[in-house]
């Protein structure tokens, strides 16, 4: 199932160009071309699927599988890369900009300039009771 409008079935389509790192009947991964870093990996489902909760588990695994051999490959290349990180944007207020399932492998390396930046009250942990809540409402729903 593909759609038509989606940047990402085109490039599986090969309606428009893109460099390919892999390809199976599953899964394709290709570099971002608005990269964070130099060698920064798409991983995305050949199958459309807006949301990772819609992606069948044996394509989801194989996403992760496949980022894990690419950051393997990553660590070995001339890519600077003193870390990585895998990133998976669900949804426009996860900041999700293309509708099309897709995880980043992106290399870190000090510096880059790439962060993360924590709301205030992080640093303000919720009592054990509200973590009980929250885990048996997010159980009841597995």
């Amino acid at each position: 199932m593909k759609n038509k409008d989606c940047v990402f079935c085109k490039i599986i389509n090969k309606k428009i160009p893109s460099y390919i790192i892999f390809e199976d009947k599953l899964v394709i991964a290709f570099l971002d071309i608005q990269p964070i870093n130099n060698g920064h990996v798409l991983i995305i489902p050949k199958n459309h699927y807006a949301l990772i909760s819609d992606v069948d588990d044996t394509v989801a695994a194989r996403m992760f599988n496949v980022a894990q051999k690419i950051n393997a490959a990553i660590r070995k290349s001339n890519i600077k890369a003193e870390g990585l990180n895998f990133w998976l944007a669900d949804g426009e207020a996860a900041f999700q900009t293309v509708f099309h399932a897709h995880l980043h492998c992106i290399p870190r390396f000090r510096d880059d300039g790439f962060k993360l930046l924590f709301p205030d009250g992080f640093h303000n942990p919720p009592t054990q009771e509200q973590l009980s809540s929250v885990a048996t409402d997010i159980k009841k729903h597995l």
